[in-house]
């Protein structure tokens, strides 16, 4: 076998992916739900990247006068028990979640490729990089990360890497049951024994081929570090109060309830909304690079 003829045989995957891609695209598109998805998914990001523009008010802005104000034209939301605009810190905390949600996805898929690969390609390596990974994810996740921002103390950053420690073990678990799968394939044992370098076989061959299920996961664990974020802010863990979050506005509206339930009201479908329209992205996404998923709805259409 020669060795120009073992890229393509590594790609074939992905090969079949493109050449059907245009079908599978049309078959996504004719999903309502992922495409409600993905509009959330970009207002969300549309609502991130104009926030400055968006927001009427300082979201720090303080104004006793008009504290505790229902929603007018003045205040879309009404306004805190500052007199802060709810308005304003809703569309800086999309921000905010947008960035951590992002970050933590590329933490962690930065950690579980690493693992994942290093655990699936080197046999050595398998049974203490999993046992590690095993016992991260023996806790419940908001419990670790809760721990973690305990003794790390409260920022953007610290959230960040907290929820990434959280959901790197997801990831290398997938990864590597994808390498364990892949490493077994003749184009695979074929470089090998024509002498190639590890890394280069890693890139080339296997990475590749472990991609589709990992990309999917990564709008579900977006989802999940929106909603940890929250979580974590909501009890006082999270980013600093002054920072403007979901979880941190949420958090100060629970104690005007009754009098002013806005403060909670608006920070939550905002969570709500997001997170639903990361899930609904997610699942159309899954069905467009799952070829299996795909022949199923295929089938389905034909009959």
């Amino acid at each position: 076998m020669a060795v120009g003829t073992l890229a393509p045989a590594a790609t074939v995957g992905l090969v079949a992916t493109g050449s059907a891609g245009g079908p599978a695209l049309r078959a996504l598109l004719r999903r309502r739900t992922a495409v409600l998805g993905a509009l959330i998914v970009a207002v969300n990001l549309a609502v991130a990247v104009g926030a400055p523009a968006l927001a009427r008010w300082d979201p720090q802005y303080l104004d006793v006068r008009v504290r505790l104000a229902a929603p007018t034209a003045t205040h879309w939301m009404g306004t805190d028990h500052f007199g802060r605009d709810v308005w304003s810190r809703v569309v800086y905390g999309a921000r905010l979640s947008m960035i951590v949600g992002a970050s933590v996805v590329g933490l962690s898929f930065t950690g579980g490729l690493l693992v994942g690969l290093s655990a699936g390609y080197y046999r050595r390596l398998d049974n203490p990089l999993m046992r590690i990974m095993d016992g991260l994810m023996a806790f419940p996740g908001i419990i670790l990360a809760i721990a973690l921002m305990a003794s790390l103390g409260p920022s953007v950053l610290n959230v960040i890497f907290a929820l990434g420690i959280v959901y790197v073990p997801r990831v290398a678990r997938i990864v590597r049951g994808s390498v364990l799968v892949v490493r077994e394939t003749p184009y695979v044992e074929a470089a090998r024994a024509l002498g190639g370098l590890d890394l280069r076989i890693l890139g080339r061959h296997v990475l590749p081929n472990c991609l589709s299920p990992v990309i999917v996961q990564g709008t579900f664990i977006f989802a999940a570090a929106v909603l940890g974020e929250a979580a974590l802010s909501f009890l006082g863990v999270g980013v600093p109060p002054q920072i403007p979050s979901w979880g941190n506005v949420l958090a100060e509206g629970r104690l005007y309830l009754q009098q002013a339930p806005w403060l909670t009201l608006f920070p939550g479908a905002a969570i709500m909304a997001g997170i639903l329209g990361l899930n609904l992205f997610g699942d159309g996404l899954r069905d467009l690079l799952d070829p299996k998923l795909r022949g199923v709805h295929g089938a389905g259409r034909e009959a």
